[in-house]
């Protein structure tokens, strides 16, 4: 017989199991940083910092939105493990900082194990390519709150930065120029619109655009750090609020971005939500990030060897204005 608890949706024993199993995955990206058992009430990191004068702590947490409605309908959820460790990481490297450690929540109505190991899975691949420690998690059950098959994903990062090599957008000025790095496809943000364009207006199965709409998104970390420091001037990581309002988060006041959008590829995905959606180009440029993941601002001079380093296409440029991205079609 079922333990009462057990009854009444949320199976202790279950999760006590799973917890158990994901341990070797979880120490896979654990370096000597990490001290303590897993599965304690708090992660412990020991903080080595190394050369750094001034180190400086930066965090972030974030979900990855409507985009696990995709997973939930094809069932696949290794990708969406990836995209929440993926984003933590670009949130905090536009500042300059590297991942130290990471922690994840999933909530859900019920824990099924081949879901759960997927999830970890793609956290643990994710951590250990960003060079970042997944070090503690907490898994809620709670049947009547999600709906039945479904989860919710959470993550906080945390990383450090020396003070003197912070980038903060403080030194921009007009004349400077404007870099874009790729994307791969929606990343994590637009779903919402995306999902009522392709499933319910053109009636498309999920099964047939699912691996298109999971693509993984970008760390794009790993490339920023090759760049000289001092070169890179401002960052700004393209999530909800696409070109129009994430660009603006690193201009100085007396400043905008001049965008012109004919100058990258925009990935096909996006056409085709633009046409059969109806919507207007200056609100696809404020919710999809139509191709470009990341900005990253540089001088002039440093233009060129930025862009071969970073893999990235010059997009605009720093003009006079008051803090705002102007889009040119």
């Amino acid at each position: 017989m079922k333990k009462a608890y057990a009854r009444a949706g949320v199976d202790v024993d279950l999760g006590n199991k799973l917890k158990q199993r994901i341990q070797s995955l979880v120490r896979q990206t654990h370096g000597p940083q990490v001290l303590g058992k897993i599965g304690g009430f708090g992660g412990l990191f020991r903080a080595d910092f190394g050369a750094m004068r001034d180190p400086v702590l930066v965090a972030s947490i974030d979900g990855v939105g409507t985009k696990l409605k995709i997973a939930f309908a094809i069932n696949k959820h290794d990708t969406v493990g990836a995209d929440l460790v993926n984003h933590c990481v670009n949130d905090i490297a536009v500042v300059g900082a590297r991942p130290l450690f990471f922690l994840d929540y999933i909530g859900c109505e019920k824990l099924h194990p081949a879901v759960f190991d997927q999830l970890l899975r793609g956290f643990s691949r994710a951590c250990r390519a960003a060079g970042c420690a997944l070090i503690g998690g907490e898994t809620a059950q709670m049947p009547g709150v999600y709906r039945k098959g479904e989860y919710d994903l959470a993550g906080c990062i945390v990383g450090v930065v020396d003070r003197k090599k912070m980038i903060d957008g403080s030194t921009i000025k007009r004349g400077d120029v404007v870099l874009g790095l790729p994307s791969n496809g929606l990343h994590t943000n637009g779903y919402s619109l995306a999902r009522q364009i392709l499933f319910e207006k053109m009636k498309l199965n999920p099964r047939k655009v699912g691996a298109e709409l999971l693509r993984v998104h970008k760390n794009y970390q790993p490339l920023l750090a090759k760049v000289p420091a001092g070169m890179i001037k401002g960052l700004a990581h393209i999530t909800g609020g696409g070109l129009i309002d994430n660009v603006p988060r690193v201009l100085p006041k007396n400043s905008d971005a001049v965008i012109e959008t004919k100058s990258w590829r925009v990935p096909h995905i996006f056409k085709i939500l633009q046409q059969n959606g109806r919507v207007s180009p200056a609100e696809m440029y404020q919710v999809f990030n139509m191709g470009i993941g990341m900005v990253a601002i540089v001088s002039e001079r440093d233009a060129k060897r930025a862009m071969s380093i970073l893999r990235a296409k010059r997009i605009g440029r720093i003009e006079r204005g008051n803090g705002k991205t102007r889009l040119i079609f």
